[in-house]
C-alpha cells in the first residue's frame, strides 16, 4: 500500500476496553501504534546501523518521514544480490509486540532517488540470538519501496515479540539503497520471552483428511519438542469454535491451535515451561483452550503449577487448580488460572487430560509491573519491589544520580504545567473579549460580523494551505476484526465508545435505536468551521476558507409575529433548543414577490421552527445568529429556504420551509410498503420518479458546493419532499428521536452518522466536497432500496468502523453496499465512483448531476 507523505505524528492515546481480561493481552488489530522512530521517541543513540555512507546519511537519520541529515540512513556499498550483510538496528529497551513495518527511501527534497525496493526483519528478544522473521508460508522477503518519497506499510504476519530489530534491505541487483523506517506495535505487557513445549500432532478427521496441529510459526528450535521461542500460542489470535476453521486467509486447517493427543495411561498431562524477562509477581494466567467435545477435544482437567525465580529451583509448593468441567457448551473458551501473586521469572504448567485431545491457542499471564529483587535480603523477609531495566545490573552507585534525574523532571514537569494553566487563563480572558466584540456586533437587523470580530472568535480561521498539511493519522487503524484491547488513541481519530451494542435490523428493516441524541456534535474542528446546530441539528458546515460569505452586503430577513405561528408537533430536539413543526396562514403575502411557495392560494403553510432556548449561553446565541445569516445567503430551489425570523425577543427563532410529505426515508418507506401489497407486483413509485428525486439532490448539493460548503450529513432523512416529488435538502435529521440510530455516539458528547461517512472523515476527521459525494452515494443505495433498511444493516457500528479500515488499507477486503434491485447498472457504477478511496477521483456534484441529466434525456 502506497500513501504520499502522510505525517504520523505520536501524540494521543486510543482509548479502547483493557479492564476485561478475558482476551488476549495482546491485540493485532489495534496494537499499531508508532513506535518511536518518526516521532523522535527513540534516541539517537539507539539507532545502529552496519555502516554509513557519510556522516550525514548515519543510522540515526533513518526515520520515516523524516528529512534530516541528508535524508536517510544509507549504508557504505551498495547492496548485492547475496550479500545481506547491511542492515539498520532499533533498540526499543524493551520487548514490544511488533505488527507492521513502514520504510521510505532517501528523497531529501528531491535531491535523492535511492530506495531499497526489498527488505527483510531480523530480530532479537537478548541481542545475542537473531531470528529471521518469516511470514506464515516460509516467505522472508517483503516488498519495498518503488520510489524514494512514498511510505509503504508492510504487515508482519506472524507479528514478532523482540527488543532488537535488522531492517536488511534487499535487492535482486548491486544497486545503491537507503532506508527510513518505523516499527509499529505496543508494549509486550506479557514479559514472556519463550515457551517450551511439546510439539503438535495431527488430528485426523473421519474422512481421512489430517488437520495440523502443530506451531507453525514458532521461533525457536523445533523437533520432538519446541525449545526457547514463542509461536502460535502468543501471536493474540484466539481459534475458533470449530478448530478446523482459522482467523486467517490460506491457511491449512488447525492452523491457530497447538494440540496433543492423550497417549499416555500413566502420566495424563503435557507439560509447558514459560520464561519470561526477569522476575515477576504474577496474578492470573489464561488459556484459551478448544471444547469441541464431540470431536474428542476438551479443555484440561486440571493444572499444576510451578515457580522458579532465576537460577534458583524449582519451589516446593505448587498450585493446582481443578476445573468443573462443561460437557454442554461446545464452544471454545478462555480458562482462568488464579495464580495469587506468586514471584518468579519462569513458571511450569502441568495441563491434565479430560479427554482424547486438548487444543490451546493463546496463553497469556496478568503480572505486576513491579520485580522484586531479592539479592541480600535475609529469607525471612519481605520482598523488596524495585524498579528493573533487564539492560542494567543493580548498581546503589548510581541512586544518587537517579533520584537527581527525578528531582530534575518534577520540576521540569511543574514548570510546564505553570505555563500551560497561565496560557489557558489568557485564552479565556481573550475568548471573553472577543465574545464581549461578537455581542456588539450582533443587533437585530442581523448586521454582518466584521472581519476583526471573526478573527477574535473561538472558532479558529484555517488556510488553505494548513487544510492541505494539517496531520492525517498516528496510529495505522485495526486491520482484521474480533478484537477490543490496548489504551492509545489518534490526533486526527475521532475517541470511538467501545460500546457493546450490535447492530440489528428491526422488522422493517431499521437499525433499532440505541438512545437519542442530546448533544451538540463536534466534528473535524480543525479542518473546517463550524457552525452547529443549535438545536441539535447539524446545519452545512462552511470551510474557513470561504468564511468571506459571510462578509458583503445586509441580508433583509423579515421579522415573524410568532403569534401567527399554529404548533403541530414536535419535530425534535438538542442541547440548547427545539424544533417544531408549525402551520401558519397568510405566509406567501408575508414573504412578497421574490419567493414563491408551492402551496395553494389560502392553505395554510407547514414550516419549521427552529427556537433557541432563552438561557442558552452566550456561545449559543451567536451561532444562532450566525447560522441565520448563512441561512439567508443559499437561495436554491433544492435546498430548504430560511423565511423569516423572530429575535426581537426569547427565545429566538428562525422560520424555515418545510414540506408538506415529510423527509424522503419516510415518503419512500411508505411507499415501499404498499407497493408489497399490490397483487400486481406494480410499484407505486416509478423508476423515472426515483432518477427524478436523486437529480435534485445532485443538483441542491452542486449549489452548496460551489459556494465550498459541506453538508456533513447527506442523507434521505435530511431531505424533504413537497408535491410531485419536489426535493429540498434540510438538515433536520440528528434532532429526531426516529433517527436516533443512524448515528454513533462518541462517549456521549458527540454523534456521528458512520454509515453514510467517508473513510477520511472517520479515520483523518477530513469532511470535504468529496466526502459529502460519498455520502450522497449512499443516499442513491438508500433511494433504490426504497429506504427498507439501514446502510450495511447486517453489520454492527464497530464493524462498520473496521471496514473503513479497510478501505484505508486498499487491499481489496473492504465490503461495498450491494447493488439494489431495481437499480441499473448505470446507477450503481455512479454509486461505486462515489465510494473511489482516493477523494480526488471522486466524480464531482457538477459531473455527477450531468450524468444523471444526461441519462434523463437518453431515456
Amino acid at each position: 500500500m502506497m500513501i504520499s507523505h502522510p505525517r504520523i505524528p505520536c501524540l494521543l492515546l486510543l482509548l479502547l476496553n483493557t479492564s476485561s481480561f478475558a482476551k488476549s493481552q495482546v491485540n493485532p488489530a489495534v496494537c499499531r501504534y508508532p513506535l518511536g522512530m518518526s516521532g523522535g521517541h527513540i534516541p539517537d543513540e539507539d539507532i545502529t546501523a552496519s555502516s554509513q555512507w557519510s556522516e550525514s546519511t548515519a543510522a540515526k537519520y533513518g526515520r520515516l518521514d523524516s528529512e534530516e541529515g541528508d535524508g536517510a540512513w544509507c549504508p557504505e556499498v551498495p547492496v548485492e544480490p547475496d550479500d545481506l550483510k547491511e542492515f539498520l538496528q532499533i533498540d526499543l529497551r524493551g520487548l514490544h509486540f511488533i505488527t507492521l513495518v513502514g520504510t521510505q527511501g532517501r528523497h531529501a527534497g528531491g535531491h535523492g532517488n535511492e530506495f531499497a525496493p526489498m527488505f527483510k526483519i531480523n530480530y532479537s528478544r537478548d541481542g545475542i540470538r537473531w531470528i529471521s522473521w518469516k511470514n506464515r508460508h516460509g516467505k522472508q522477503v517483503l516488498e519495498g519501496n518503488a520510489n524514494p518519497y512514498d511510505i509503504v506499510l508492510k504487515d508482519l504476519e506472524p507479528p514478532i515479540v523482540a527488543r532488537f530489530v535488522r531492517v536488511i534491505p534487499v535487492s535482486d541487483h548491486s544497486m545503491n539503497v537507503c532506508l527510513r523506517v518505523e516499527l509499529y506495535g505496543c508494549v509486550w505487557l506479557d514479559g514472556l520471552v519463550s515457551y517450551n513445549a511439546p510439539s503438535g500432532q495431527q488430528y485426523i478427521l473421519p474422512g481421512g483428511s489430517a488437520v495440523s496441529l502443530n506451531d507453525s510459526i514458532y521461533d525457536g528450535a523445533v523437533g520432538y519438542s519446541l525449545m526457547e521461542g514463542l509461536g502460535q500460542l502468543t501471536d493474540g489470535v484466539s481459534g475458533l469454535d470449530d478448530f478446523t476453521q482459522t482467523h486467517e486467509y490460506h491457511v491449512w486447517p488447525g492452523y491457530d491451535y497447538l494440540g496433543w493427543k492423550n497417549e499416555s495411561s500413566t502420566i495424563g498431562y503435557i507439560e509447558i515451561i514459560f520464561e519470561f524477562d526477569r522476575i515477576r509477581n504474577f496474578t492470573a494466567m489464561k488459556v484459551h483452550c478448544n471444547n469441541m467435545f464431540t470431536k474428542g477435544v476438551k479443555i484440561f482437567r486440571e493444572v499444576h503449577c510451578y515457580f522458579r525465580s532465576e537460577t534458583s529451583e524449582w519451589e516446593q509448593s505448587s498450585i493446582s487448580s481443578v476445573l468443573v468441567l462443561d460437557d454442554t457448551n461446545p464452544s471454545a473458551r478462555f480458562v482462568t488460572v488464579l495464580l495469587h501473586h506468586r514471584s518468579a521469572s519462569t513458571i511450569k504448567c502441568q495441563y491434565y487430560f479430560s479427554d482424547t485431545w486438548m487444543m490451546f491457542s493463546e496463553i497469556t499471564f496478568q503480572s505486576d509491573a513491579a520485580m522484586y529483587n531479592t539479592s541480600g535480603v535475609p529469607a525471612e523477609s519481605p520482598l523488596v519491589p524495585t524498579t528493573y531495566d533487564p539492560t542494567l545490573k543493580v548498581d546503589d552507585s548510581n541512586t544518587r544520580i537517579l533520584i537527581g534525574c527525578l528531582v530534575a523532571i518534577i520540576f521540569i514537569l511543574i514548570a510546564i504545567i505553570v505555563i500551560i494553566l497561565w496560557r489557558q487563563f489568557w485564552q479565556k480572558m481573550l475568548e471573553k473579549a472577543s465574545r464581549r466584540m461578537l455581542d456588539d456586533d450582533m443587533t437585530v437587523s442581523l448586521s454582518l460580523l466584521s472581519e476583526s470580530s471573526m478573527n477574535n472568535h473561538n472558532h479558529r480561521s484555517v488556510s488553505p494551505s494548513e487544510l492541505e498539511s494539517s496531520p492525517t493519522y498516528d496510529r495505522i487503524f485495526p486491520l482484521v476484526p474480533d478484537y477490543q484491547e490496548p489504551t492509545h488513541l489518534i490526533r486526527k481519530l475521532p475517541e470511538f465508545a467501545s460500546g457493546d451494542e450490535e447492530a440489528g435490523c428491526s422488522g422493517t428493516g431499521k437499525l433499532v435505536p440505541v438512545s437519542a441524541p442530546d448533544g451538540v456534535p463536534h466534528y473535524a474542528e480543525a479542518d473546517i468551521e463550524n457552525l452547529q446546530g443549535v438545536t441539535g441539528s447539524n446545519t452545512y458546515s462552511v470551510p474557513a476558507i470561504t468564511m468571506d460569505l459571510l462578509s458583503g452586503k445586509e441580508i433583509a430577513v423579515e421579522e415573524f409575529p410568532r403569534n401567527l405561528l399554529t404548533f403541530i408537533e414536535k419535530l425534535g430536539e438538542g442541547q440548547f433548543g427545539e424544533v417544531h413543526l408549525c402551520e401558519v396562514e397568510g405566509m406567501e403575502e408575508f414573504l412578497g414577490n421574490d419567493f414563491v411557495l408551492d402551496i395553494s392560494i389560502n392553505e395554510p403553510t407547514l414550516v419549521a421552527v427552529k427556537m433557541l432556548r432563552a438561557d442558552a449561553n452566550k456561545n449559543a446565541r451567536n451561532d444562532f445568529l450566525k447560522e441565520i445569516k448563512i441561512m439567508s445567503r443559499l437561495t436554491d430551489p433544492n435546498i430548504i429556504r430560511l423565511l423569516a425570523v423572530s429575535i426581537t425577543d426569547d427565545p429566538l427563532c428562525m422560520i424555515t420551509e418545510y414540506m408538506e410529505n415529510g423527509d424522503l426515508n419516510q415518503f419512500l418507506s411508505r411507499y415501499a410498503a404498499e407497493a408489497a401489497m399490490q397483487t400486481s407486483g406494480t410499484p407505486t413509485i416509478r423508476f423515472t420518479e426515483l432518477k427524478y428525486i436523486v437529480t435534485q439532490i445532485a443538483s441542491g448539493m452542486k449549489y452548496l458546493s460551489s459556494l465550498n460548503f459541506v453538508h456533513r450529513d447527506l442523507a434521505t432523512r435530511n431531505c424533504l419532499v413537497g408535491k410531485n416529488y419536489t426535493i429540498k435538502i434540510a438538515d433536520f435529521g440528528m434532532s429526531r428521536n426516529l433517527y436516533s440510530g443512524d448515528y454513533y455516539r462518541i462517549q456521549g458528547r458527540a454523534v456521528l452518522p458512520i454509515r453514510w461517512m467517508s473513510w477520511e472523515s472517520i479515520l483523518l476527521g477530513k469532511f470535504t466536497t468529496a466526502s459529502d459525494v460519498w455520502a450522497y452515494g449512499v443516499t442513491l443505495w438508500e433511494t433504490f432500496t426504497f429506504c427498507q433498511e439501514q446502510p450495511y444493516c447486517q453489520l454492527s457500528d464497530e464493524k462498520i468502523i473496521e471496514n473503513t479500515g479497510e478501505f484505508f488499507r486498499d487491499q481489496g477486503q473492504q465490503t461495498y453496499l450491494p447493488q439494489p434491485t431495481i437499480c441499473p447498472d448505470y446507477i450503481y457504477k455512479l454509486m461505486l465512483n462515489c465510494w473511489r478511496r482516493e477523494p480526488k477521483e471522486r466524480l464531482s456534484f457538477h459531473e455527477i448531476h450531468l450524468l444523471l441529466q444526461e441519462s434523463c434525456n437518453l431515456e
